[in-house]
């Protein structure tokens, strides 16, 4: 391709509501344009390294076995009311009424369709197992869409399903989709972690996230250095305390707290670490309220909570309902002396190994230290893991200690079972001809997400680096005066024709510019390799080559080599 011919369209700064990395250097290099709140257009340098994207997916699903296909985006009601999610899906989904003021919803997901396929189409235990994917936009109305296009309101999604006649096909499958989403992601270029996941709004019984690592991402992973042990914090099980509680040592009594609200501010207050505190969080589960006991030092996990008996609806306490119960304002509220009748307590794991602990006194300015279990209020009414794990906690697999990290999560593979499948009717006639409801697994990977997740994790000061899979051009030539040098023009046009015919997907630059807007230009869309081609080396029958990237070994320095041997060169360079 040539760069006269095509369309760059880059920039020197970028929009000032851009915060990752990655969403401003796609502006930059004028990968995507804004067209409005969580929407982009796929400009021509960026299409390309997404029909990469695409490309690898798509070759690593067929090697898996999967079957593509492609669904509607416009999906009917009727299908989601089937399985109760057209009430309770959320405001994410996009809901729209046609002319006949019929019930419709841009896509979010579509597990709804594929079921609706596989119960006209399947019929026999013998038609099974299939595994059905499509590559396709997906819609969901983020209430606050940003980072470009890593949590845009539109996005490009391959998705696969498959139906199953047992528990154990579905678990053949699920490993087979498991090791093919490790080989994209390996062949992408990307470092990853697959971690055990929640199973969220889409159900089932098991599920793994594939996280890309990058400092900027919304996920924490917890992860075990000495063993293969990952999980997302939402999942990543909190152990109890090894050691018993320790007997009382310490009388009850208040402490004058007259501005410290949080824990934090009451341990430096009293010059104890933030690990002897504990705090309350009050939440209301109808009309019942229930009080949480957390480690000051410990974050609550609203997923763990919402999956204990009762308390799916929770919903955190207004200051109204606090004052209503403690007469006290919240900052100051403590387990003593509240009334158990009436107020359900529940307490984390590591609190019940606590003791001599300072927490509120449900007085305003005045904190208790010296609290104990038993002796100055009655024991919980529940104990569970309540909370997110910690960097050095032991790791649930009893193989060391977690370590945490961020990610951007780019896959999920979901085991989904019957949930869909009973639902909507979706049976075969097994070899007894017998109607069973077929077994169903769901996989998902955010090809849109992945170009940026990608940049997140390879870019320097001057602009983007790809992973050479990714690249939208391999190879770019950047010819210096190549409308005014015959010599240049001669030379880089036979090397452009000579590179293509041997595979190579070469960007010329031929453009009327400076040289250094050329060489940055190509450093900030990220090319992975660069010949130079300038009067000067021509005259010694030399090119300049440098890489965007220096490989394990090299030097990033640029280096003279001969024009005739410049395929033989990058041929050898990109086999090694």
């Amino acid at each position: 391709m040539r760069a006269s011919q095509f369309f760059i369209s880059t920039t020197k700064e970028a929009p000032s509501e851009a915060e990752l990395v990655s969403h401003k250097l796609m502006l930059r290099a004028g990968l995507i344009k804004r067209l409005g709140s969580g929407l982009y257009t796929w400009m021509p340098l960026g299409l390309r390294a997404l029909r990469r994207v695409e490309a690898v997916v798509r070759e690593e699903m067929e090697r898996a076995g999967a079957i593509e296909l492609l669904m509607p985006v416009v999906q009917p009601a009727e299908l989601w009311e089937e399985t109760g999610r057209w009430a309770v899906f959320g405001p994410q989904m996009l809901k729209i009424k046609d002319r006949h003021q019929r019930d419709f919803c841009f896509g979010p997901t579509h597990e709804e369709v594929i079921t609706d396929v596989a119960r006209r189409e399947i019929k026999s235990y013998r038609q099974l197992p299939v595994n059905f994917y499509q590559i396709q936009i997906k819609f969901r109305d983020e209430i606050r869409p940003r980072f470009g296009v890593m949590r845009a309101r539109e996005f490009l999604m391959k998705d696969a399903y498959s139906f199953h006649a047992s528990k154990e096909s579905l678990a053949a499958t699920y490993q087979t989709m498991y090791d093919a989403y490790t080989r994209i992601f390996s062949r992408l270029g990307l470092t990853f972690r697959a971690v055990a996941a929640d199973t969220g709004a889409i159900g089932g019984s098991g599920s793994h996230e594939f996280h890309v690592l990058a400092d900027s991402g919304e996920d924490l992973i917890a992860y075990c250095p000495d063993s293969g042990y990952a999980a997302n914090v939402e999942l990543a099980e909190a152990l109890a305390p090894a050691a018993p509680r320790a007997a009382p040592q310490e009388t009850l009594r208040e402490v004058d707290t007259p501005k410290q609200t949080t824990c934090e501010d009451v341990a430096a207050l009293l010059g104890i670490p933030l690990e002897r505190t504990v705090k309350l969080i009050a939440v209301m589960v109808g009309e019942q309220m229930v009080v949480l006991l957390l480690r000051g030092d410990h974050m609550l996990n609203e997923v763990k909570l919402g999956k204990l008996e009762g308390m799916a609806d929770f919903r955190l306490a207004n200051e109204a309902e606090i004052r209503a119960a403690f007469d006290c304002p919240p900052g100051f509220l403590g387990p003593v002396g509240i009334d158990r009748s009436k107020i359900k307590l529940i307490a984390d794991r590591t609190v019940t190994a606590m003791s001599d602990f300072v927490c509120g006194a449900n007085k305003p300015k005045f904190h208790l230290a010296g609290v104990n279990f038993g002796r100055d209020l009655q024991e919980p009414d529940r104990v569970a893991d309540i909370r997110n794990v910690a960097s050095g906690d032991p790791s649930p697999d009893g193989k060391g200690t977690l370590a945490l990290c961020r990610g951007i999560e780019v896959g999920h593979v979901f085991q989904l079972g019957s949930k869909y499948s009973q639902a909507m009717n979706a049976t075969y006639l097994d070899e007894a001809g017998r109607a069973q409801a077929m077994e169903m697994g769901c996989y998902g990977i955010g090809v849109s997400r992945i170009v940026a997740a990608a940049i997140e994790q390879n870019h320097d000061e001057r602009g983007i680096i790809w992973p050479t899979t990714m690249a939208p051009f391999l190879l770019v030539i950047v010819a210096i005066g190549y409308g005014k040098s015959e010599t240049v023009q001669k030379a880089a046009d036979t090397l452009y024709a000579e590179l293509t015919a041997a595979g190579f997907d070469v960007l010329l630059d031929d453009r009327d510019e400076r040289p250094g807007v050329m060489f940055a230009d190509a450093e900030l869309i990220g090319i992975p390799h660069r010949l130079t081609v300038g009067e000067r080396g021509l005259k010694d029958g030399v090119v300049e080559y440098q890489a965007r990237r220096a490989a394990p070994g090299q030097t990033h320095a640029a280096q003279t080599i001969a024009l005739a041997d410049a395929r033989v060169f990058l041929t050898e360079l990109l086999e090694r």
